[in-house]
């Protein structure tokens, strides 16, 4: 798999994601259990932020002073390609943060048990979209037609999410969670943060464990969807590994912050489906016309702009108790 990254820089990415996960997992620890709030959540958030900059920030610099003149050249397109899949990751990552917030709601997953579930999907994530990743650059390099496959699933998936969008999911009937119910027997209460517990002197499964395998399965859905968008940004290994990951280590502070803003952005997952639906024709079209990054860049943040911006001066309004005699909802009691 060809890269312009030097093996240095690769060490340093595995070493940097390494670091970033003990440390969440040492402030979770000496957290414990608790209840995340909205401003503990904006401040992780700028911290991943921050990081995903800084190290957009040496990818540059590591090509900007190479010793071959044609990776040099290649430094300020290199570092946009990954600002672009970064934060096209970041984007299609909020209509997964919605799923997991459903999920959370339909089991009644109180607020302190959460994170562990999060960073549980975080590192699974992780895993799986690395191998995705490697596979699918070896295929693309080996079958160049596959980039038309991809095209064509990501324009057909937006189109899906288009059409889906406003509807409530009926979790109820997913598949994945008939399946688990089949498999084990699961409480219908909670146990701590355990995933097993014992009930009638027999070991059951606890309903954080089933939250568990659906965000999992979640993830393996959405990463299907995201990995290709990134391939049409760049077929560099490395860009479209380390843009996706940096946007994944900063999921679980993005779930706290956007579940107490959710409301908002209720237009989102119509934005969402634009921009799966203008990447897939830019896949269909890379080998008539490429469009170029900076483009790539400007539609997507110009439809996220436009779609959160419509979000909130249409945001739904919440009624307020007593507000006036003709209102519809009734004042409740004091």
């Amino acid at each position: 798999m060809e890269t312009v990254a030097p093996a240095w820089l690769w060490a340093f990415f595995v070493a940097s994601v390494i670091v970033a996960l003990f440390v969440d997992f040492v402030v979770l620890k000496k957290q414990g259990a608790h209840e995340v709030t909205v401003k503990e959540a904006i401040n992780w958030s700028l911290v991943w932020v921050a990081l995903s900059f800084l190290f957009n920030a040496l990818f540059w610099y590591a090509l900007k002073s190479d010793s071959n003149p044609e990776i040099a050249a290649q430094a300020d397109t290199r570092a946009m390609e990954f600002f672009t899949g970064y934060l096209i990751e970041k984007s299609l990552a909020v209509d997964n943060i919605f799923v997991f917030l459903m999920i959370f709601t339909f089991f009644a997953v109180p607020p302190a048990f959460q994170k562990r579930v999060l960073m549980i999907g975080i590192i699974g994530a992780i895993v799986l979209r690395t191998v995705m990743i490697l596979v699918g650059s070896w295929l693309i390099q080996q079958f160049h037609w596959i980039l038309y496959v991809f095209g064509a699933f990501l324009l057909i998936t937006g189109i899906k999410m288009w059409w889906a969008s406003g509807q409530e999911p009926d979790l109820e009937s997913n598949p994945a969670l008939k399946l688990l119910r089949r498999i084990m027997p699961v409480s219908k209460h909670f146990d701590g943060e355990k995933f097993f517990t014992v009930e009638n002197g027999k070991r059951i499964a606890t309903p954080l464990l089933m939250v568990v395998a659906l965000v999992g399965v979640t993830d393996v859905i959405f990463a299907v969807d995201s990995i290709p968008a990134i391939f049409a940004i760049t077929n560099d290994p490395f860009i479209v590994l380390t843009s996706n990951i940096f946007a994944i280590l900063g999921l679980r502070a993005m779930f706290f912050l956007l579940a107490a803003i959710a409301a908002k952005f209720h237009l989102l997952s119509y934005g969402l489906a634009v921009i799966l639906v203008f990447i897939g024709t830019k896949m269909l079209l890379i080998d008539i016309y490429k469009i170029p990054v900076v483009v790539s860049l400007g539609v997507v943040v110009g439809i996220l702009a436009i779609t959160m911006i419509w979000s909130v001066k249409t945001a739904p309004k919440v009624p307020v108790a007593g507000a006036g005699a003709d209102d519809d909802v009734a004042p409740k009691a004091p």
